[in-house]
């Protein structure tokens, strides 16, 4: 998710999410840690922060006659005047190694994550890697702390080369520098960790991927932004989302993939789905809909 920025919001929330442009100020959410297990692995969703979008046309439904997004919203039982969405991420314990996929929007606006890493009994130090699905502010701004220092100093930085390319010409500068020594770029499709293995699913970004994680017979995908709204990403796929770069080509790999998961009926992470985020996508008449299941 990008953001457009308020021109009230504080100067550091600024300098960090320059690049990202802000759309609403999150509202403070309480630190929370919802623990499952997926295979022999334990996995804890976390929270950071919630956002809150209008439903005006300007992030959902481009172009749609704000009338039949809201009938959308008011099928699901949903308010009308507004799409809510969650900014969550994900912790991966598996021996040798503690994963953190994305890190939330950080200190400087006021995330939750730190607070909720604590929930889960994991200390910043002792993650080991962070898988960054992309680079927009919301998954990469809680890499630093409010003074600019690495938050996870141990933990080596791992996303696409394509997308750290795009940070690089693109993202906050400090932050950029902070983190360069700790970046381990990877090709589309590499396992980045026993077990983790990264997927690509363009449109968002240029270099945006998801992450298999499996465990025996078990496994998960960590979407990222494939999907937004659990209600209207879902319902109407092929609306356009102003958050993605490539709207044409976020369409077609969203429905895409929506089909495939549909189909298979896999275990999903979705970091903007209602907390925890963790559960199924299936048919529903032309679209689809969320099934909310922890395992």
């Amino acid at each position: 998710m990008s953001f457009r920025i308020r021109r009230t919001l504080a100067p550091l929330a600024f300098a960090l999410l320059a690049s990202q442009p802000l759309l609403a100020v999150p509202a403070p959410t309480p630190a929370g840690a919802t623990g499952f297990r997926l295979g022999t692995l334990q996995l804890f969703t976390l929270r950071d922060m919630n956002n809150v979008v209008p439903n005006d046309g300007s992030v959902f439904g481009v172009g749609v006659p704000t009338p039949e997004v809201s009938k959308v919203l008011q099928q699901a039982h949903a308010p009308t005047d507004k799409i809510s969405l969650s900014v969550d991420a994900l912790l991966v314990r598996m021996p040798g190694h503690v994963v953190l996929l994305d890190t939330g929007l950080g200190p400087k606006v006021g995330g939750s994550l730190m607070a909720s890493l604590a929930a889960a009994h994991v200390r910043p130090e002792e993650v080991t890697d962070i898988l960054i699905t992309h680079s927009h502010g919301d998954h990469v701004g809680g890499l630093a702390t409010s003074d600019g220092a690495l938050a996870f100093p141990k933990a080596t930085i791992r996303m696409s080369a394509a997308e750290w390319s795009y940070m690089q010409a693109k993202g906050s500068k400090g932050l950029v520098e902070t983190i360069r020594a700790k970046v381990q770029p990877f090709k589309p499709g590499t396992e980045v960790v026993p077990g983790i293995t990264s997927v690509p699913l363009p449109g968002h970004t240029p270099g945006h991927s998801g992450y298999e994680i499996r465990s025996g017979s078990a496994h998960l995908l960590d979407i990222g932004d494939s999907a937004h709204s659990s209600i209207i990403s879902l319902a109407k796929p092929d609306w356009t989302i102003e958050y993605d770069g490539d709207s044409a080509q976020g369409r077609t790999a969203r429905k895409a993939l929506l089909a495939k998961l549909a189909a298979s009926h896999e275990r999903i992470f979705a970091p903007h789905f209602p907390y925890p985020g963790v559960g199924f996508v299936e048919k529903s008449g032309d679209g689809y809909r969320w099934a909310p299941a922890l395992p």
